[in-house]
């Protein structure tokens, strides 16, 4: 990725610019990258993630929901998906992107989305049931924080955080939380999910039997 993000140097000052310096940070790939198996995988039958990952037994993922002009929406998959991947291999594997490649031809669509869905099921099999999605469905803009520019304004009001086990079903009730939201607020986060096959993230991982699509909503 261009920017701020591609060293580790880059990352260490990307943090200390957002405050985010107040807490331990483990750049992943800081010490290279390692295979782990995308079981029943499609597309890939191994996904390169950073090499720290195998530090850890247990993972909690905590993720602003928001729009994604690649991915649609960015929920739980899209962070462990691309966040989860090694910059030099695991990241052009998902988005297709050989060296030097522009932007214009990565690839798009429901074989990007794919991608992520398998990115992700390598790094959820890794932990098995030692994860737990959470979901901040507040100031929700219709570009991601990624993009490293200024959002169009906020229309959707704040919906709360949603938490699971379950990656299928806590993604599939965040959209539906967000699809019940009035046509002005909804109008121009919905055309950013639906543009790219946004929602395909949600049905290739039925397919992928990586969670349940029905779920039961508690508020506390």
């Amino acid at each position: 990725y261009k920017g701020k993000r591609f060293t580790t140097a880059d990352h260490r000052e990307t943090i200390r610019i957002n405050g985010w310096d107040f807490c331990p940070v483990d750049i992943m790939d800081e010490d290279g990258a390692v295979m782990i198996p995308v079981k029943g995988g499609k597309r890939f039958k191994e996904m390169s993630v950073g090499k720290h990952l195998l530090n850890y037994d247990s993972m909690v993922v905590l993720t602003h929901f928001k729009g994604h002009a690649s991915g649609g929406f960015g929920g739980s998959l899209k962070n462990i998906a691309i966040g989860c991947a090694d910059g030099p291999i695991g990241k052009k594997m998902i988005h297709g992107a050989p060296d030097n490649i522009n932007y214009e031809k990565w690839l798009k669509g429901e074989p990007f989305q794919e991608n992520m869905v398998e990115s992700a099921k390598a790094t959820i099999d890794h932990f098995g049931k030692r994860i737990v999605f959470i979901n901040v469905l507040r100031n929700m803009s219709v570009d991601c924080d990624c993009a490293g520019t200024k959002a169009a304004p906020v229309k959707a009001h704040d919906l709360g955080i949603l938490a699971s086990t379950d990656l299928l079903a806590i993604e599939q009730a965040s959209i539906d939380m967000v699809y019940k939201l009035p046509e002005a607020e909804l109008h121009d986060l919905k055309e950013r999910i639906e543009s790219p096959k946004g929602l395909r993230q949600l049905s290739y991982m039925k397919e992928m039997k990586m969670g349940n699509s029905q779920y039961e909503l508690i508020t506390l």
